[in-house]
């Protein structure tokens, strides 16, 4: 995927996804189906998230992590997928980064004994307020899908129209890495650029655009979505990136099974802060709004009488709010909404706000009032 594509600059494109609908080629991205009896057993050991809660069609951000410290190897989105052919239930769809590939294929494969690596499908994010309708739009007429009850978080099989006749099943998410409306579609690669193709000239240039690496990471940014590499790494646990909500009630104890998953030992203690008997944690991922230049990674964070209280791990500037935001690890009890802080950027400080996340609010669509 390039940077931008040269019908829109990256600040035209950015804004055009919020108010219209763009479409990027995520390929890069690794699929893998994982099936069988053990499937939901080995998943809820390499991720602390609550597959077994998961229904057909289901699915969340989730993370791979390390035994023994927790350490993440890598944020994905697991999905239990409604039949397949294989035992009821029992198969789940796995979406990981690509630059983990060869990592996460390491780790999944000490974590079980044969592992399928899956084969090399396309994968289109549709993106933006239009969105919804531009998929419908698209549809084969055998295809019986109602878009509109069709939630944020679920995933379907569905077939489109194209020049050649019905697609093959694609298997389609609703969600995204922008904050808008929009669904993820994971295409044989036989008919990713025909899926693609159909998608653009159905909509028209007037509602749909490509959009590039660019635009995706502005507006993943705004909706304050992390990027592995950058926001997330080994050295982080889930508790201190600010994401122990994909770990449900029933999971955080070390009590019987229901907390054996790789790193339990470190991270459900880090869950109750040390005011209240627990380990908690040294450092809590925040957002930033920043006066003056923008901060970018790397910058570091510095308290009113210039000590050092974290880092800057992601920033630019907003092109919605017209503000520089930033994503930042500072010292635990410096995360509170309103706490004032400075960031030194080229030398010099500037003042940052602790804003909630997302700096934009998303919009995913979730019922009520019609989709864009």
């Amino acid at each position: 995927m390039p940077v931008s594509y040269p019908s829109l600059s990256h600040p035209a494109s950015h804004a055009w996804t919020r108010s219209k609908a763009s479409l990027f080629d995520v390929g890069h991205m690794v699929q893998y189906h994982i099936s069988g009896p053990g499937a939901e057993g080995f998943l809820e050991r390499v991720t602390p998230m609550g597959i077994r809660e998961l229904g057909e069609g289901e699915g969340g951000l989730g993370v791979l992590l390390r035994d023994g410290e927790g350490g993440l190897v890598d944020d994905c989105l697991i999905t239990r997928l409604e039949g397949g052919g294989v035992e009821e239930g029992k198969l789940f769809y796995l979406v990981a980064n690509a630059g983990c590939r060869e990592k996460d294929y390491t780790f999944l494969c000490e974590e079980v004994e044969k592992w399928d690596g899956g084969e090399a499908y396309g994968l289109l994010a549709l993106q933006g307020p239009l969105a919804g309708e531009i998929l419908e739009e698209a549809l084969a007429k055998e295809c019986r899908v109602d878009v509109k009850t069709w939630y944020f978080g679920r995933a379907k099989h569905i077939t489109l129209a194209l020049g050649s006749g019905e697609s093959l099943p694609i298997v389609a998410s609703r969600g995204g890495y922008t904050g808008e409306d929009g669904f993820e579609l994971s295409v044989h690669p036989s008919q990713t650029l025909a899926v693609a193709e159909a998608l653009l000239d159905g909509a028209g240039e007037d509602r749909l655009r490509l959009a590039g690496l660019g635009a995706r990471d502005s507006l993943r940014l705004e909706a304050g979505m992390c990027l592995y590499g950058h926001d997330l790494d080994e050295s982080t646990t889930p508790v201190e990136a600010s994401l122990s909500w994909i770990i449900p009630k029933r999971r955080r104890t070390l009590e019987g099974s229901e907390g054996r998953f790789n790193g339990a030992e470190a991270i459900i203690p880090q869950l109750t802060p040390k005011s209240k008997g627990g380990a908690g944690v040294s450092k809590r991922r925040v957002g930033l709004i920043v006066q003056g230049a923008p901060a970018r990674e790397g910058a570091e964070v510095v308290d009113e009488a210039g000590g050092a209280v974290g880092t800057v791990t992601s920033g630019c500037p907003s092109p919605t709010l017209g503000k520089n935001i930033a994503m930042a690890y500072v010292k635990d009890g410096l995360h509170k909404i309103g706490t004032e802080l400075q960031v030194l950027v080229r030398g010099k400080k500037r003042k940052a706000v602790v804003t909630k996340m997302p700096f934009v609010p998303s919009r995913y669509w979730k019922g009520g009032a019609t989709p864009g």
